[in-house]
């Protein structure tokens, strides 16, 4: 069996003196001598290290001068504006073809700033480049010499200098070890045990074999954190897609809300079965908001109790109390309704589209599927002659930006959307079509009452960001 590395390094190191200013061994000279890799060598003095005390290593940085790629060409075959220089022929070149030649670009600028060249810019066919001297000597190539034969330091520094901004010359660190015999020196490596096996202890032979001590001043693994929550990342990419589709973020601060603008805003009847305290987070304190807007309000009572607008409403009792109980919001449909009534109230219609993401609370069980808390996603457009149609190119349009493409929609019904579609996508590791979001065209006994045209229509869809 071939000798390891590690013992290698000891057999080398066995040869050296152990005492005087001469003891030892450098780690570089010590690769070399073994023609191994410095790294290699590097590896097996660690090792030797978690032995113990056989070997002592003084970690030692040096720094050296050698040629880049580019230095070791201009050494062979003579720096670029001397090659230049000597291709030329006496009667000159065109400086197109003299351009052609390797390394042409760099050697002619040096050559001109030199002095070697001169350029006729008047002559026959186009400017012409002629030797202005008859020789000259590549001091380039000869301090490139100078460095491969280890005479660095003897250049002068303004030499140095111009070859390194030239790079053809590196300045390069050498980390290396000084190597010498520790007081438990020896040929033979051992290697020390890490664990402590239940048959060394049923045996005893514990006692009897090398173990490596802990190293306490070890460095751990580094602690993941700070990573963005998956939910954030999804946030930040759904909030890209609906600024690149030119859409605005609606205000959404306000997580506690009067059922009026929850729900009769909405035009979801009072007798509704969401509304009932097994869906929905009622508070106790305050128990009733304190202000509505009252015109409005009277609006949306007549549309609910006694129908108008083209509808006849609900035909049932529309009571004041159950508009001002206070709720944590089921849904963020409650700000949109805030956003249109401010925008009825302007002296013209602007059209624009909005979007939010936010947290909404539904007083049901938590499986799965469900939660009591959970961010929904929402977008609005309002604008003059919408309908079904320009929906459908809007939901096909935001959900390719996130990369589905297979869409099938469904009629479905909502108390504040008519028509209304819930929109399906295939899974293609479930291998099936799955709910992914809702939507709809507002109807006009929402959209009337706040003093929207006539004209005016509203297309608007949500989904759950956890989904």
């Amino acid at each position: 069996m071939s000798p390891s590395v590690a013992e290698l390094l000891l057999r080398r190191l066995e040869r050296e003196p152990e005492a005087g200013p001469g003891g030892g061994l450098c780690s570089l000279e010590a690769a070399a001598a073994l023609g191994l890799e410095h790294q290699a060598l590097v590896g097996a003095v660690k090792s030797l290290q978690a032995l113990g005390e056989v070997i002592e290593a003084e970690p030692r940085v040096a720094t050296r001068w050698q040629l880049s790629a580019e230095g070791e060409e201009a050494a062979r075959a003579g720096s670029p504006e001397v090659r230049l220089f000597r291709a030329l022929p006496p009667d000159g070149m065109p400086q197109a073809q003299l351009m052609e030649l390797p390394g042409a670009r760099v050697g002619f600028s040096r050559a001109m700033a030199n002095k070697w060249l001169r350029l006729d810019k008047e002559a026959p066919g186009g400017p012409r480049v002629f030797p202005a001297v008859p020789a000259v000597q590549d001091a380039v190539q000869d301090s490139l010499r100078r460095v491969q034969q280890g005479d660095a330091a003897g250049l002068p520094e303004r030499d140095r200098t111009e070859l390194k901004r030239r790079k053809l010359l590196l300045e390069v660190t050498l980390k290396s070890y000084w190597l010498r015999k520790g007081s438990a020196f020896s040929t033979a490596v051992t290697r020390q045990d890490t664990e402590l096996t239940p048959d060394m202890i049923a045996t005893g032979s514990w006692r009897q074999r090398p173990f490596k001590p802990y190293n306490f001043a070890a460095q751990g693994l580094p602690p993941e954190c700070g990573h963005l929550h998956p939910l954030l990342k999804v946030r930040t990419q759904l909030r890209q897609i609906f600024l690149e589709m030119g859409f605005s973020e609606m205000p959404t601060h306000s997580f506690v809300e009067s059922a009026f603008w929850n729900f009769d805003a909405l035009f979801q009847p009072q007798q509704h079965p969401a509304r009932d305290q097994h869906d929905t987070f009622f508070l106790q304190d305050p128990a009733e908001a304190l202000e509505l807007p009252p015109g409005y309000m009277g609006r949306v009572k007549k549309v609910h109790s006694q129908g108008g607008y083209g509808s006849q409403g609900y035909r049932s009792e529309w009571r004041v109390a159950d508009a001002r109980r206070t709720l944590l919001r089921t849904h963020t449909t409650a700000c949109s309704a805030r956003l249109l009534q401010r925008l009825a109230q302007q002296a013209s219609f602007t059209p624009g589209r909005w979007f939010s993401i936010e947290r909404v609370f539904r007083n049901e069980a938590v499986d799965a599927t469900h939660l009591a808390e959970f961010h929904q996603v929402e977008g609005v457009v309002a604008e003059r002659g919408l309908a079904l149609g320009h929906l459908l190119g809007v939901l096909r349009e935001f959900f390719s930006k996130m990369g589905i493409t297979q869409l099938r929609f469904k009629p479905a019904y909502n108390p504040y959307t008519e028509p209304s579609m819930e929109v399906f996508s295939y899974h293609p590791g479930l291998k099936r079509w799955v709910e992914v979001g809702n939507s709809g065209v507002f109807r006009p006994e929402l959209l009337l009452p706040m003093g929207l045209p006539e004209d005016v229509s509203v297309i608007a869809w949500g989904l759950s960001l956890e989904r």
